[in-house]
């Protein structure tokens, strides 16, 4: 898998991390507010479990060289969320979207900076050595 795939893919996890937080500031950003209405419940848990599925999609050479974040769980979180949504911890759940989500979402936002800044570099060290090679002949 081309790592630009792999970038693309960290997109999508942001996108939804951002929706995330779209909704706790929506419904209100306390446990008892999660726990009182179904629609924040059913929101938060669907985008947990698009953020596990798309983990899942990431290449396994991408999740070895960043290891920091728990991919596994997070493909872990999904199949809880999909499979056994009746029981579905809310507790974890709120762990997840008031913590971990917003740490997932700096931790791959840093990366996808990361490959715009060297995919900006390898452009410009082509458009050197271009102008390099008009110059010589």
């Amino acid at each position: 898998m081309s790592n630009r795939r792999n970038i693309d893919i960290l997109g999508k996890i942001v996108n939804y991390c951002d929706e995330i937080a779209d909704t706790i500031q929506h419904f209100g950003d306390t446990f008892d507010k999660l726990e009182a209405s179904k629609i924040y419940k059913n929101a938060a848990a669907m985008c947990v479990l698009q953020i596990g599925e798309l983990a899942g999609h990431l290449s396994e050479d991408f999740r070895a060289a960043y290891p920091e974040m728990p991919w596994r769980n997070m493909r872990g979180m999904r199949n809880i969320a999909a499979h056994r949504y009746g029981d579905f911890d809310l507790e974890t759940l709120w762990g997840t979207i008031t913590v971990s989500i917003p740490a997932l979402r700096d931790y791959c936002s840093k990366i996808i900076t990361q490959h715009e800044i060297l995919q900006q570099d390898c452009i410009e060290e082509i458009e050197l050595d271009e102008e390099i090679e008009q110059t010589i002949v």
